[in-house]
């Protein structure tokens, strides 16, 4: 009894393995990508893995440079991801280089959150820094807190990066810091500070300016910032920040001497899709790819191609229907009265599958 009992057992478990392997097999015929690297939704955090605070004093002591990029969807945080990038920014220049705005100022924290969320489900290495967007922490202190809560508990950012030196904006950040949340202080050109700049205008180019710059570097400091981003400023005046800190300088437009750089991911692709960088893109941007004149080249063959009727081809037509059930569908059409309908499914099996 007990043989023909394990064999019952061993038969019905090869049957199930059976009927699995051929559900796993039609759900692959689905798709045209490799089984492993189909999405599978969020994978879990490896925090032996993702970049801490730790990681990044680990490598300003040791000198090593530290990259950081803008992203603000799921596709550019995977791609920053599988760069090795060691901070990702969810900037709320969102505004213009996805929103298509001429300045930073329009976006909300709700808009920016979707950013967040969107780029916590791609990057699972780099530190994530979420941008307070302008008139959402200006007003005080508990504003402030608030919404950093907001971006690390609804965004999933590990940090917040708050710009600006003004002595109000010194009391945010050290009330932001002591309610725990990482802090990233931004000075030189504020982009949400034009109306006061007068524009996007690079700071530190007289004495008074560049004082200030590393005034305010300090000050965000005091306040317990983890580092200071440096934009628009002449390299000297970069140079003697970064001295003069304790904490790492990450740079746009600042020359080499900061602890590190970082780029709008718009910008180093090349894609030049919103209004400002159409016109004038930034002095200071290195673009390392020409990757909008890629998109407007596959987007003009594709349109090529669905006009002249080349695509979809047989190839990309994958899923077929017997000629068997072809004939028993015509039928079912023309007892429907449908007989131009049954000679378009008629010709169509012919032309995908001139072989039957």
């Amino acid at each position: 009894m007990g043989i023909l009992s394990s064999l019952c057992k061993n038969l019905r478990t090869s049957s199930i393995r059976t009927h699995s392997n051929s559900a796993l097999s039609l759900l692959r015929r689905m798709s045209n990508v490799p089984e492993n690297t189909v999405y599978g939704g969020p994978k879990p955090q490896n925090h032996t893995q993702r970049v801490t605070l730790t990681h990044l004093r680990q490598k300003h002591k040791k000198g090593e440079p530290i990259t950081m990029v803008t992203a603000y969807d799921y596709p550019s945080a995977v791609h920053l991801d599988t760069a090795g990038i060691d901070i990702c920014l969810v900037g709320d220049s969102a505004a213009m280089v996805v929103h298509g705005h001429d300045t930073t100022l329009p976006i909300t924290v709700d808009e920016m959150l979707v950013h967040c969320r969107a780029v916590a489900r791609g990057a699972t290495r780099p530190l994530l820094v979420g941008d307070l967007p302008f008139g959402s922490y200006e007003s005080s202190t508990h504003q402030a807190v608030d919404t950093a809560v907001r971006v690390l508990k609804e965004g999933g950012m590990d940090a917040i990066k708050l710009e600006g030196g003004a002595p109000s904006r010194i009391t945010a950040a050290k009330a932001i810091v002591e309610a725990g949340i990482a802090v990233m202080g931004h000075v030189g050109l504020t982009p949400q500070a034009i109306s006061v700049l007068g524009g996007f205008r690079p700071q530190g180019r007289n004495v008074d300016s560049a004082v200030k710059v590393v005034e305010t570097s300090m000050a965000l400091q005091e306040a317990g910032c983890f580092a200071v981003v440096l934009e628009c400023v002449p390299p000297p005046v970069a140079a003697a920040a970064t001295s003069a800190l304790r904490i790492p300088t990450i740079g746009i437009g600042a020359g080499p001497f900061c602890s590190g750089q970082v780029l709008v991911y718009h910008d180093l692709l090349g894609m030049l899709q919103h209004p400002h960088h159409a016109k004038v893109t930034p002095k200071f941007c290195k673009q390392y790819a020409h990757v909008g004149d890629v998109i407007n080249k596959a987007l003009m063959e594709y349109s090529d191609e669905v006009k002249n009727g080349t695509f979809p081809g047989s190839a990309h037509s994958p899923y077929k229907i017997s000629a068997s059930d072809i004939d028993g569908f015509m039928h079912a059409l023309q007892k429907m009265g449908l007989g131009d309908a049954a000679s378009a499914a008629a010709d169509a099996a012919q032309k995908i599958d001139p072989t039957k």
